[in-house]
């Protein structure tokens, strides 16, 4: 289906939502605005504008102080900000694939925008533009429609999917470039931009800051320095992209030539435990049990290799895997990286509790058809959780020369992104991205 028709299919779901959610929580309009700049403080420099995700959800028109009014039986009003300012670039409109799904009007002006939006009675609204929605008499935030939208945002339409797919498509392409440039010997920073040359966006329109991590870098979960160090055995390298607002985010482990072979045939066993991980996502499924079915792949994969003595159940009710993998298996994606209702039970807010034994986990949820998932498994060497092993209980279990001499290579992540199916898992990555 050509993509206009996609998107008018997407809002015409998410508009019977959001009467659904208007219905249950008690309000009859919903008034979103795309949200306003941060202001540094003491200063007159605005951060990278990022638009509120629920008005990304209706519209992907981008730019501050546009708004959405929203109401039961009614054609979605979208009042587009429209300043005449010779200071900044202002782009005409054109004519989107997008905008026949609405009311379309535009105001040159913020109180224009908001003489457009009115008064609407018994009206919620979500965004950070609190006080011109306060003097419009807007219920500011309310958290009971605010659950209610975070839920229904975990389904998504086949528009939605559409677009993390190609957000993978061209993050496949950066990290291509990546690699290359790593086994040419690039510095961290040189592998950064050689990925957003690839994608062929500016550094704030990445799906997020990207991570590029040599050697032991690679233990730092979210490492974002960038060092001049060149000639690395090792690269970990977590980098996504965007499409009309939704993100990919896709992580790689290539070890170089000169990287020690054993640690080498740990990147090997951890794709292979990867691969597993991906063919058992099935919906209805706690996703607890997949983040406990991905410790008791990585315990097998220590014990093949002479990491840890012990059987993969045991190792894993010990809690020995721990400290090699302190993270979740993965999360929501979608027009967040780490995408809302992760933790919720239901529309109404309820919160789904962690399994025992995997207290932090980011999603607690059940899987179900239209989930977009991450599965991201790891292997790390991080000297402050394997401190504390060395000299409990359990020291004997591990080899600890071993350890010592892999240490110096940091890490190893691998992650996809997975639509939930009717009957399985899809793979969004693979097909782009093949290892």
């Amino acid at each position: 289906m050509p993509l206009k028709g996609l998107f008018l299919d997407h809002l015409a779901t998410r508009m019977a939502y959001a009467e659904k959610a208007l219905s249950a929580t008690g309000f009859d309009a919903l008034v979103i605005s795309s949200g306003q700049p941060f202001t540094y403080f003491a200063d007159d420099q605005d951060a990278p504008f990022n638009t509120v995700p629920h008005f990304r959800h209706y519209c992907p028109l981008t730019g501050p102080h546009h708004v959405l009014v929203l109401k039961p039986g009614a054609k979605p009003m979208l009042v587009r900000y429209a300043p005449e300012d010779f200071w900044y670039e202002q782009l005409p409109l054109g004519s989107p694939f997008w905008a026949e799904g609405f009311d379309l009007v535009e105001a040159p002006s913020l109180d224009a925008v908001w003489e457009k939006v009115g008064q609407p009675k018994r009206a919620a609204y979500i965004g950070n533009e609190t006080d011109r929605a306060a003097a419009a008499g807007l219920e500011l935030n309310p958290a009971s429609i605010t659950a209610f939208l975070d839920w229904g945002r975990s389904y998504k339409t086949p528009y939605e999917i559409h677009c993390i797919e190609e957000a993978t498509v061209t993050a496949a392409l950066g990290h291509a470039a990546g690699r290359k440039a790593f086994l040419a010997g690039a510095s961290e920073l040189e592998i950064h931009y050689a990925f957003m040359e690839a994608v062929g966006c500016l550094e704030f329109e990445l799906a997020f800051a990207s991570i590029v991590a040599q050697n032991e870098k690679g233990a730092t979960l979210h490492y974002e320095n960038k060092r001049s160090f060149r000639g690395g055995n090792t690269l970990l390298l977590d980098c996504g992209a965007r499409h009309l607002g939704y993100a990919s985010d896709i992580t790689r482990t290539t070890p170089a030539p000169s990287c020690d072979p054993r640690f080498k045939a740990l990147v090997d066993g951890m794709e292979k435990n990867m691969l597993e991980i991906c063919a058992a996502v099935r919906p209805h499924m706690p996703f607890g049990e997949l983040h406990h079915f991905s410790h008791l792949k990585l315990a097998g994969l220590l014990k093949e290799h002479g990491l840890l003595d012990a059987d993969p159940e045991e190792a894993v009710a010990l809690g020995l895997t721990r400290p090699f993998y302190p993270h979740g298996l993965g999360h929501h994606l979608g027009i967040q990286v780490h995408d809302v209702a992760g933790k919720l039970a239901g529309p109404d807010g309820s919160i789904a509790p962690p399994p025992a034994g995997h207290p932090t986990l980011r999603t607690t949820r059940t899987t179900e058809p239209g989930h977009v998932i991450t599965i991201e498994p790891g292997l790390y060497f991080i000297p402050m959780l394997l401190r504390p092993f060395r000299e409990n209980e359990h020291k004997a279990r591990f080899d600890w020369k071993l350890i010592d001499e892999l240490s110096p290579n940091g890490g190893i992540r691998i992650e996809d992104d997975m639509l939930v199916t009717e009957t399985g898992g899809r793979n969004l990555t693979r097909k782009h991205l093949p290892n």
